[in-house]
């Protein structure tokens, strides 16, 4: 997800245990021309860990381009974006507008396979709207041009964010080609992955928001999608998981860009410890990372009792 799934949110999910982990949209044109922040968010995982770079674009030359240097910084695979709604991306021609071209989008996808060597799989949406539900026949192409395994979202692009994902309309995809599909939308908890997986007929999951302020989770939905005992972080491993993301985010940005990159991960940190809203205003206006530290140990709720009773 753009400017949340970045380095230091990777690393902490794989430390909880998920099993891989994809950048954020990178847009192909900025990273092949050279780009700070796109190569920034392409980096390789310092961790050695299982990442994929998301590309997003409209044009084979940047697409191949930017697919050819994430490989050469280490990616495991490329993820081609043909879901993202968002009006600046969809404006461009890139995203789940690809959903209304399918022999552009198959071109895109052929120009990416040709340029690298490692996998390449694709993410899409049902389709542009209820109208055209044609997730099934770009899955199908995308996999007679080499693509190993698509994701879908269970919405419509038109549909954006509203209403409730629809993993049952996942299963034409599923019955249309051989390759892995991963059902991805709304997924907060294992039991509703695996209602997901049941209704999809899907290979896995993808996580996306949910995960934001809950690390762990993606960690905790792998072990019982896959028979495994998996013991939640208590409340100080929540809140030092937390701190360890306010660490790397300053480690990665610097002090100014990385307390905003971090607010954001803050609030879902807190706001599921059960804490007030207006508390989790203040934090957010807190310019100063060693106070921000302190802050965020007296108002973690049971943390700071253990730490009264000590």
């Amino acid at each position: 997800m753009s400017g949340v799934t970045d380095a230091p949110f990777r690393r902490l999910a794989r430390r909880f245990g998920a099993s891989l982990t994809v950048t954020e949209m990178v847009a192909s044109d900025r990273l092949a021309a050279g780009d700070e922040e796109a190569f920034e968010r392409a980096a390789c995982d310092a961790d050695g860990g299982i990442y994929g770079v998301q590309l997003a674009g409209c044009q084979t030359n940047w697409l191949g381009e930017a697919a050819r240097i994430a490989e050469g910084q280490g990616a495991s695979f490329i993820d081609i974006n043909m879901g993202c709604p968002a009006k600046r991306v969809v404006g461009g021609y890139a995203g789940s507008a690809l959903m209304r071209d399918l022999d552009l989008a198959l071109t895109l996808i052929e120009s990416v396979i040709a340029a690298v060597s490692i996998p390449v799989s694709v993410k899409m949406r049902l389709g542009w709207d209820h109208a055209t539900l044609n997730a099934a026949d770009l899955a199908h192409r995308a996999e007679a041009a080499g693509a190993v395994f698509v994701s879908v979202h269970g919405r419509t692009r038109c549909q954006f964010y509203t209403g409730t994902a629809d993993w049952g309309a996942i299963a034409p995809v599923k019955a249309a080609v051989a390759i892995p599909v991963f059902a991805n939308g709304d997924i907060r908890s294992a039991a509703e992955a695996h209602t997901a997986l049941k209704l999809s007929g899907g290979d896995g999951v993808l996580i996306g928001r949910s995960a934001v302020g809950r690390p762990w989770l993606l960690g905790e939905i792998a072990a019982a999608l896959n028979g495994r005992t998996y013991t939640p972080p208590c409340v100080t491993e929540r809140l030092d998981a937390a701190r360890a993301q306010l660490s790397g985010s300053l480690d990665c940005y610097g002090p100014r860009k990385g307390l905003l990159n971090f607010r954001k991960h803050l609030a879902a940190y807190i706001g599921h410890e059960g804490v007030a809203r207006d508390t989790i205003s203040a934090l957010c206006r807190i310019d100063v990372p060693d106070e921000l530290d302190a802050a965020m140990r007296r108002a973690w709720p049971v943390a700071a009792a253990l730490d009264r009773a000590a």
